[in-house]
């Protein structure tokens, strides 16, 4: 699947939330850039734009529009790196008992654990989304 049918896919599965959040405009996105002072990779930019407003199953990426929730992009990011530990050349977006999600400047998503389990890697977003995010829907 590509990153638009792997959206459509979660879009199909998006569930009813008390508080629903709502896509950031491209101006949030940029200010969200420039406060963390990293350029987001062109996918998690896309994520953010396209996908960030879909809730489905226990998998929960960060958002930029609702300030100080768990997902919240820049508290994701705050306790990745400066109480775990994670790289600053990783962007963190989604967090999983203390072990995160992140995305190299390539694109790719790398799997960080605090306890030193081993790596793991996609290469893109997208696959991501269907082997973990969409995955973990499925069930065993």
């Amino acid at each position: 699947m590509d990153i638009d049918d792997v959206i459509r896919e979660l879009r199909a599965r998006n569930e009813p939330v008390p508080i629903p959040t709502r896509l950031p405009s491209a101006e949030e996105v940029e200010a969200a850039e420039l406060r963390l002072g990293i350029p987001f990779p062109a996918a998690f930019r896309h994520y953010l734009l396209k996908a960030s407003d879909v809730a489905c199953g226990v998998v929960e990426p960060v958002t930029i529009t609702l300030p100080g929730s768990h997902t919240d992009l820049f508290k994701v990011v705050d306790r990745a790196w400066n109480d775990f530990g994670v790289p600053r050349n990783l962007l963190p977006f989604c967090e999983d008992n203390a072990d995160f999600y992140c995305m190299n400047s390539d694109g790719e998503v790398v799997f960080w654990s605090h306890n030193g389990w081993p790596s793991q890697k996609w290469s893109n977003p997208a696959d991501w989304t269907e082997q973990v995010w969409l995955n973990d829907l499925d069930g065993p």
